[in-house]
């Protein structure tokens, strides 16, 4: 699955989503059926997804587009990978990324910080969230790999 020869042969059903993400984590593409998470600078309501089986899900989180703290570090990163998760399209920070970028995770981010974020459980999960022209809905389909991200509708290498 190469999200170039996606959009030759798809284009129709995708949307790229424009934004200068950073790649993290030894899985250097991978795709699935989304889950969503919306959050500003606090990461509750996303370590309490990646607790959940991720069923080779995506999970798109909508941090507001934040660098100035991190929403997900090593210890979130490896919950996901243990719980099953494909990957996650950040639009926010990472912290830990050296860690990171060792583990078979896949990490599409804007970029880094050290600084924690907060812990007060702000947010929704499983609502639609919009970032980079695209507008993720909970059972649509994200393809990630070194070229960018795409969303679809409906899984695009089922038909």
């Amino acid at each position: 699955m190469r999200t170039a020869d996606l959009i030759d042969d798809h284009a129709n059903k995708l949307t790229l989503c424009h934004l200068p993400f950073i790649r993290f984590g030894q899985r250097r593409s991978f795709h699935g059926p989304v889950q969503t998470v919306k959050c500003h600078e606090d990461n509750v309501l996303l370590k309490t997804e990646l607790a959940k089986p991720g069923y080779g899900r995506v999970l798109a989180v909508d941090a507001g587009g934040s660098t100035r703290v991190a929403v997900l570090g090593d210890m979130l990163a490896a919950m996901m990978r243990d719980n099953g998760w494909a990957g996650i399209i950040l639009h926010g920070a990472i912290r830990d990324s050296e860690d990171i970028d060792k583990m078979d995770v896949g990490v599409f981010c804007l970029g880094t910080s050290p600084v924690k974020s907060a812990k007060d459980g702000f947010g929704t999960v499983g609502a639609a969230v919009s970032f980079g022209g695209v507008t993720f809905q909970p059972s649509g389909f994200a393809y990630c790999d070194a070229d960018g991200v795409l969303y679809a509708a409906q899984d695009v290498l089922a038909h």
